[in-house]
């Protein structure tokens, strides 16, 4: 089977290559799935190009998530010809991932796939998608509603900022996007932006307690962004945090937290529980259609997996990516 094989050892280094592998390679699991469709995600870039220590384990095949249909199942949960999708759990880390044509995983790891969207729709969704949704529904657990005020989404051009965009649309909220790229401003706000402010007035260390401007925050950028979103965020006011692209440094006070009651939720789309993962889904399935899907996403093969994945890391991407194996 075609994969995209990493390695490394004392000869060639770290190396990522298209390779053809041998199926029997495949690790444990009780479920071996076709796959369809995979993504690029932040963190697959990281791996591919391997300017952080994602790969845990030498050789690994890369992707975070995938989509595909069930070969053959050990397992109750899943027989031949199920559809399904997985997220995470330190697939294309530890355990070999999506960006290949076949996958042996646990079947604890697979969701069904909804019956309203493809296996193309659910990985032009992702991994990013999904995390958005799970940082929406943190914040909208935190008793943030579309009237409560506006709420900021930093990293806007990415996966997860571009769905959380378009997300927070579809559900009625008022929306800012923090970006570094002042020319994609027209495409953040056809996916929802209603203001739209540069990444510089946030990534350098400010004030421990600042102007009160956002109800809420989704964060992917980490280090002094959020540290100055959380400063700037209002009484009650709910920040959910789930990436690092800027660092994973965090130079704060306790300041927002106490004297404003502010909430800071961690969101970690790996190691979520089914139900959670089956509700974010479900909510995904609802709120986006395919106009969205076009709108924020590009396809590509394979063999095109590491060039873009290169080209990720030097925010030369916009949106998603969606793999088709």
């Amino acid at each position: 089977m075609k994969a995209i094989l990493i390695n490394k050892d004392e000869t060639a280094g770290y190396t990522c290559k298209l390779s053809e592998v041998d199926e029997a390679q495949l690790p444990e699991g009780d479920v071996l799935v076709q796959v369809e469709y995979s993504t690029l995600n932040y963190k697959d870039g990281l791996a591919i190009t391997g300017k952080a220590p994602v790969v845990r384990r030498f050789p690994m095949v890369a992707g975070i998530d995938f989509a595909g249909t069930v070969i053959e199942s050990t397992n109750s949960r899943f027989q031949a010809g199920d559809q399904v999708i997985l997220n995470g759990w330190g697939v294309g880390e530890t355990h070999w991932g999506g960006l290949a044509e076949k996958a042996r995983v646990k079947a604890d790891w697979l969701i069904k796939k909804p019956e309203a969207l493809s296996a193309a729709q659910t990985m032009a969704i992702g991994t990013a998608g999904y995390t958005a949704m799970l940082c929406v529904q943190a914040i909208q657990s935190a008793g943030i509603t579309p009237e409560s005020g506006t709420v900021l989404v930093t990293g806007a051009n990415g996966g997860v900022g571009s769905f959380a965009l378009r997300i927070l649309k579809q559900l009625g909220y008022t929306t800012c996007a923090s970006t570094g790229r002042s020319e994609e401003a027209e495409y953040l706000k056809t996916l929802g932006a209603s203001e739209i402010i540069d990444r510089a007035e946030l990534s350098e260390p400010g004030k421990p307690l600042q102007a009160e401007r956002w109800a809420a925050v989704i964060d992917s950028v980490g280090s002094h962004t959020l540290a100055n979103a959380c400063a700037q965020t209002q009484w009650g006011g709910a920040v959910a945090a789930c990436g690092l692209a800027q660092g994973m440094d965090l130079k704060m006070t306790v300041a927002p937290f106490i004297l404003r009651g502010v909430s800071l939720l961690g969101v970690d789309s790996v190691m979520q529980p089914i139900a959670q993962r089956e509700s974010a889904w479900a909510a995904l399935a609802e709120i986006i259609n395919q106009d969205d899907l076009n709108t924020m996403t590009n396809e590509i093969t394979l063999d095109q997996v590491i060039e873009t994945g290169a080209a990720l890391l030097e925010g030369k991407v916009r949106g998603r990516v969606a793999v088709k194996i």
